[in-house]
């Protein structure tokens, strides 16, 4: 199992959080065309950001579940975030479902 692990909603360490999301953004979507098969999305902490708000993000994590990906969103960070009603895509997470699935899976791709 292939999981991809956004803990940002960008990418990169800088001190432009413009540059850092358009990163990003460039990721999700080159990933989201490619043929890289990704079975999990876990988003936590600022990465909830991408799946409660419309945007490219939205739309590359839509296509990436149309081919399979499940989409998952830190339920702590959604409500520490006042995010929870705003759930756009995906399911709410939990810490023991990251756990186990870091645990277990072939692969973790963390770009962020």
């Amino acid at each position: 199992m292939t999981f991809l692990y956004l803990k940002s909603n960008g990418m990169g360490n800088g001190t432009d959080s413009t540059l850092s999301e358009k990163l990003l953004l460039a990721f999700l979507n080159k990933l989201s065309e490619s043929d890289t098969k990704i079975d999990l999305v876990g988003c936590v902490n600022g990465a909830v950001k991408l799946t409660t708000s419309e945007g490219p993000a939205l739309e590359s994590l839509k296509k990436l579940e149309s081919k399979g990906a499940k989409i998952a969103s830190c339920g702590t960070c959604l409500e520490h975030l006042n995010l929870k009603e705003s759930l756009k895509i995906g399911q709410i997470g939990t810490m023991d479902m990251t756990v186990q699935i870091m645990a277990t899976a072939d692969k973790v791709i963390m770009p962020c």
